[in-house]
């Protein structure tokens, strides 16, 4: 019997805007305060040191996809695809259902961040046996009385692993309060079971729905209900246990979260102030001096094409700004001003209306899509990294500091076919510069 990991990395992340996009969200997100590692791939370095990667699988969407595999040295056989979001319970039956064998399942969550990790590949290794005939998830301790997380009561008198009582769901601070006396703990949403386990709760406890797994159609996937494994199946059953990870965790739910984790681990903002030092701040944009003078109690989210500030404990509202910004149609909802594609990404230096910037960057080995503009001619220009150009049926190499003219109605194809990463400087002119002025010829990642 082996150990699987199962990455649910399909998060959108919308309470972190602008720091997360939906089409870059968080788990994705690089910033300095965690040394440009982000939180997925430090969740895949985790699982990496319970099991090798060929039993580490994750869960995804297609925008995603090509995140999970650029992140990550995670075969793409390895990478499943929900056609559409319907919620933790059918993320979880969807890979369950690949396997005929019993083996040990291990659900993680791709943006906590966990320190202390050789205690928590310990607990886990410990836990596997117990996880054969019931479904084990796994405690923190509280530091504070929490309105975020989900609460744990357990029975201490059951031999350990203890068995749970019930699930209480984000308290308001009164009563996680008394949850805190009462010895109430964290859920830190980590879940390890086998499957036949998994199988035999959701019949008992959900009839309707086991029959949809057990006759599995992954064509019918957008008819399911959004049904999530918290309501769905562990407040429900009555064969869960518990195990404790005394180790630090933080699931980062919004920009407090940032705060606490900040704070317990004296990293320290890079702001200068006048009186009052009681600020937050997060940058993506390096450059900018950021100064606060007479000001107290902010949460300042600076990136290079959104800025949001907002008292503390305030953030939640971010989801009315979200609501404002798409009545709008503004890309921001979506989009970073780099904009992220499976060869790699492309910045927007500057635009007008008949003329627009980027700056490509190509990963090694890695080539766009042949493809026409009816509405735009556009200017290489190769500042690193070596080239290959396909214009209609000539192939040309370019190298730094050599450039090539692509004209309105040509078909072409940018492909790096050096070891380091292609840049590009890319200007386009003409009368219409959206996105969707593509016509794609051939495209290896399938997007024809």
């Amino acid at each position: 019997m082996s150990l699987k990991v199962l990455i649910l990395a399909w998060w959108s992340g919308t309470r972190l805007w602008p720091l997360s996009r939906k089409n870059y969200p968080k788990q994705f997100v690089k910033l300095k305060e965690f040394d440009n590692i982000s939180f997925f791939e430090k969740c895949v370095a985790r699982a990496n040191k319970i099991t090798d990667l060929s039993n580490i699988y994750i869960v995804t969407n297609k925008e995603y996809k090509f995140h999970c595999m650029n992140q990550s040295n995670i075969d793409e056989k390895n990478i499943i695809i929900e056609s559409q979001a319907k919620n933790t319970l059918w993320a979880i039956s969807l890979w369950i259902e690949l396997w005929h064998n019993d083996d040990i399942y291990l659900i993680l969550s791709s943006d906590h961040i966990i320190k202390d990790e050789e205690i928590f590949v310990e607990m886990i290794n410990k836990s596997i046996y117990d996880a054969q005939n019931s479904i084990i998830t796994f405690w923190i301790k509280p530091t504070k009385p929490h309105t975020w997380y989900w609460y744990i009561n357990f029975n201490t008198k059951w031999n350990y692993p203890y068995k749970v009582i019930n699930f209480k769901e984000k308290p308001d601070e009164i009563t996680a309060i008394q949850y805190i006396d009462n010895w109430y703990y964290w859920n830190a949403w980590i879940f390890m079971f086998s499957k036949k386990i998994f199988l035999e709760e959701i019949e008992k406890n959900n009839k309707n729905y086991f029959e949809l797994i057990k006759n599995w159609a992954s064509k019918n996937f957008e008819q399911l209900p959004d049904l999530s494994i918290d309501y769905w199946l562990l407040e429900k059953s009555n064969n869960i246990k518990i195990t404790p990870l005394d180790i630090y965790w933080n699931d980062l739910w919004g920009f407090e979260a940032f705060l606490e984790y900040f704070n317990e681990n004296n990293i320290k903002n890079d702001y200068s102030n006048i009186w009052w030092e009681n600020n937050f701040l997060i940058q993506t944009n390096n450059n900018k001096e950021v100064a606060f003078i007479w000001i107290d109690n902010l949460i300042v989210i600076d990136t290079k094409d959104a800025l949001l500030i907002s008292k503390k404990w305030e953030t939640s509202k971010v989801k009315n700004i979200l609501e404002q910004l798409k009545e709008k149609n503004k890309y921001q909802t979506d989009y970073w001003i780099t904009v992220y594609r499976p060869w790699w990404s492309y910045t927007i230096i500057d635009e007008w209306k008949t003329f627009k910037t980027k700056r490509l960057t190509v990963l090694p080995w890695k080539k766009l899509s042949s493809q026409m503009h009816h509405h735009r001619s556009e200017h290489w220009v190769v500042v690193s990294g070596t080239a290959k150009i396909t214009l209609n049926d000539k192939e040309i190499l370019l190298s730094k500091w050599e450039s090539t003219y692509i004209p309105i109605w040509t078909t072409h194809r940018l492909e790096n076919v050096g070891k380091i990463d292609l840049h590009i400087i890319e200007s386009q002119i003409w009368d219409y510069l959206e996105e969707d002025d593509i016509i794609r010829f051939d495209d290896i990642y399938g997007r024809c």
